[in-house]
């Protein structure tokens, strides 16, 4: 057999194994070797999150990849919605999907089981597992299975999963097995055809399709394996086969037997497709033509090291550096791959579409993300921005609107808001997009102005500059995110001198101010007749009606990202502001009778990291001239909500967005309106941090005296010049150059405290 290795022997360094790839992608960059010097792949622990309520998966996948390959433990309910959690004791198989920290589970496609088995379809081939034989890290994963000693290794191309098995110990009457179960299902997930076929004694194909929080979900595989099986049985729980060589069922199974000589590993490689089985077959040869493991082991790490080397740090705390690059590995994991090796893919309306010229993408968990992982990506992954923005622009054109959280081309409709739009106009503000800005603009307005969604009440003929709580679900926060939304497309619309689409999103984006109640303090439900609902409480998430989305008034008073002085302006002014974001903090969480909404997490006082709406608040004290106290906050946050271990995420990891928020954060700033180009500076958390932003220029932010007492910003400079204002620019950043902060144990209450220092916001000065 002619081996991968003898095949690339004239590569010029290990890592160039992709030359013989028909199709070399630009963001993969040929998998060319890592950056010379220190490994930062080192410092990613892939159980960070597995805990607590992270929802982190810990097995393998590449940067953005098609696939996930990690284990499952087969438990049900909300903390299993990756399949894994670190206190599993079993573990069923590995399959080949998987979604990082999301509230909702689904994925788990195509179940792979490594077993001992004799003439019958073992009931069960779950398998004990101890942590002290279990590794992960960057594009690897390997486990003890001990119930027949088995040692399962597991790595991925974008396309490809590739399992390494060792059968270390013989079991009598028992035969090297591997299950395929396409019935394999969790949290709500339901299979409703799946097929599996032989091709041949070293090749299967099938599909599955199921209905879950993806309605009508659908993936093709094509498996290989390095050593022929020698029998077979196929089927489904009514009944399995040793002669048939096709099984087409709601959950089809089947068992592969093979005959190993002492010490021969089993590899197996399982290509994906949401294309088709041909499909999936052109991935699995085009992204893995040969059967050297631990090769395309290190083409995965490879690959994490170059994505991790765009943002390095120095700090003397290793759990810093620890905490600091998992976060950068969970940011970048998603949106994921969504088409196949030749471009075609499968759209939102179902249709499989032709091979496009940029490289569609899927999960897309944007209540969460467009608030930081997006902005972060323009920053470390500029080149990535264009095939995103193209990814909704195509589902705008396939389902008449831009997306709110696409799942495996299905429109989930999960949680509220139309946030594609922050993104796309951000990339189109940046000049990262090719996007045409006219249909850009369109489709922004095609989501703003459709029917559903509580949005009639903001349009004529129903106007009410609000949306009645006894008319509509969630009703603050959609008035509240909407109109940073419609701030959004007004920009937009200036940008394109379209000036009575502006004036109408602009009044739009004043909306907010038409639900906060001024007797109260806070952003209050109120009934289409005008009137407030009672009764009313800050503290809990209106129970009749759940008029907030996973919070309370506490969370979403301070929602208007984009006008941020004209909330303080609600509230009374620059004082009174800081007084009520100061009670924020220091509210009692929890009194006798309450409930906590759900998905609420991370609380310090009624604040609570741990829900996404809640991640600018603690930057808005640099608003109304008290920067140094977002430092204290941020300090605190950074400090006590993100840790090494299992459960060192506060809640959901949120496909990034919880990540987003600490790398930001971590480096010294962050964007509170995430279209505007801007970044608010709180207080860095390492001594040092430099961006590669591309075009051979990097930005550094150095942090002088930083320690557990010096958190306060005293001063700063921009490229050597005194800086005294708390925010800085994309443009800032992008060019390359050296911010450096002056850290003390005490506030400056006098740097960048004036008005004129202050971030922007719609309303003026």
């Amino acid at each position: 057999m002619i081996s991968r290795r003898s095949v690339l022997k004239g590569a010029a360094a290990a890592g160039l194994w992709a030359a013989g790839r028909a199709r070399a992608e630009a963001w993969q960059q040929a998998v060319a070797p890592a950056p010379a010097g220190e490994s930062l792949g080192q410092f990613v622990d892939p159980f960070i999150g597995t805990g607590g309520h992270g929802h982190t998966f810990p097995g393998a996948a590449m940067p953005g990849g098609l696939v996930q390959l990690s284990p499952d433990s087969g438990r049900q309910g909300g903390e299993w919605c990756a399949g894994y959690r670190y206190s599993d004791t079993e573990i069923a198989g590995f399959s080949h999907t998987h979604l990082s920290g999301t509230g909702t589970g689904d994925l788990c496609d195509i179940l792979v089981t490594p077993t001992q088995a004799g003439a019958e379809m073992p009931a069960s081939m779950a398998s004990p597992f101890s942590h002290e034989k279990e590794k992960a890290s960057p594009g690897y994963y390997s486990v003890d299975l001990q119930a027949f000693d088995i040692r399962a290794e597991l790595t991925a191309t974008r396309r490809v999963g590739l399992h390494r098995y060792a059968f270390l110990r013989p079991a009598a009457s028992r035969q090297p097995a591997l299950a395929f179960d396409l019935g394999f299902a969790i949290n709500g997930d339901e299979p409703v055809e799946t097929q599996i076929t032989l091709e041949g004694p070293t090749t299967i194909s099938g599909y599955r399709f199921s209905r879950g929080w993806a309605k009508d979900q659908r993936v093709f595989f094509v498996a290989r394996f390095s050593t022929p099986f020698q029998t077979w049985l196929v089927g489904d729980p009514e009944g399995y086969s040793a002669e048939r060589r096709q099984v087409q069922s709601t959950r089809a199974r089947g068992l592969f037997r093979f005959v190993l000589r002492p010490g021969q590993p089993l590899l197996l490689k399982v290509g994906i497709s949401p294309v088709s089985v041909d499909g999936a077959r052109r991935n699995l040869e085009r992204e893995t033509p040969g059967w050297e493991f631990d090769g395309y082991r290190r083409d995965a790490a490879a690959a994490w090291e170059r994505k991790l080397q765009r943002v390095r740090i120095e700090t003397p705390d290793a759990a810093r550096k620890t905490v600091f690059y998992t976060a950068l590995y969970h940011a970048l994991l998603a949106p994921t791959t969504f088409s196949d090796a030749d471009g075609s893919y499968r759209g939102s309306n179902g249709d499989v579409q032709p091979p496009a010229a940029f490289q569609n993408h899927t999960v897309f968990s944007l209540w969460d993300t467009f608030r930081a992982l997006h902005p972060l990506m323009t920053l470390i992954q500029a080149e990535r921005v264009d095939d995103l923005v193209q990814s909704m622009m195509a589902i705008y054109r396939e389902s008449g609107r831009l997306p709110v959280w696409p799942l495996w081309g299905n429109e989930t409709d999960t949680k509220i808001g139309y946030h594609a739009v922050p993104v796309i106009a951000d990339a189109i503000f940046k000049g990262l997009t090719t996007v045409n800005r006219g249909e850009a603009l369109e489709a922004m307005k095609a989501s703003a102005l459709q029917d559903g969604r509580g949005l009639t009440w903001l349009k004529p003929p129903e106007t009410r500059g609000y949306i009645p709580a006894d008319e509509e679900a969630e009703s603050v926060s959609k008035t509240l995110e909407y109109a940073f939304d419609d701030w959004c497309i007004a920009q937009l619309a200036a940008k394109l001198e379209r000036q009575d689409d502006r004036r109408f999103f602009e009044t739009r984006a004043g909306f907010y101010r038409n639900v906060f109640d001024a007797s109260a303090g806070f952003m209050r439900p109120r009934l289409a007749d005008g009137s407030w609902k009672t009764p009313f409480s800050p503290r809990v998430a209106q129970q009749q009606a759940r008029d907030y989305t996973e919070g309370n008034a506490w969370h979403y008073t301070w929602s208007v990202m984009h006008d941020v002085r004209g909330l303080m302006t609600l509230v009374g002014g620059p004082e009174a502001f800081v007084r009520k974001l100061d009670d924020l903090f220091n509210q009692p969480p929890i009194i006798e009778g309450e409930t906590v909404p759900p998905g609420t997490s991370g609380l310090i006082g009624q604040y609570a990291h741990g829900s996404a709406p809640s991640h600018h608040v603690a930057y808005l004290y640099a608003y109304a001239g008290a920067p140094w106290k977002s430092a204290g906050r941020v300090r605190e946050i950074a400090s006590t909500l993100y840790r090494t271990g299992p459960e060192g995420l506060c809640g959901t990891e949120n496909c990034g967005q919880l990540s987003a928020w600490y790398l930001f954060s971590a480096m010294g700033f962050y964007p509170v309106n995430p279209a505007e180009g801007v970044y608010v500076i709180g207080a860095p958390q390492v001594e040092q941090a430099t961006i590669d932003v591309g075009g051979q220029r990097s930005f550094t932010i150095e942090a002088q005296g930083l320690s557990p007492v010096n958190k306060y910003v005293t001063g700063a400079t921009l490229n050597g010049k005194p800086l005294d204002r708390c925010w800085i620019s994309h443009a800032d950043i992008s060019a390359g150059g050296t911010l450096r902060f002056t850290m003390g144990a005490e506030p400056n209450t006098a740097w960048a405290s004036s008005p004129e220092a202050a971030p922007p916001s719609m309303t003026p000065r």
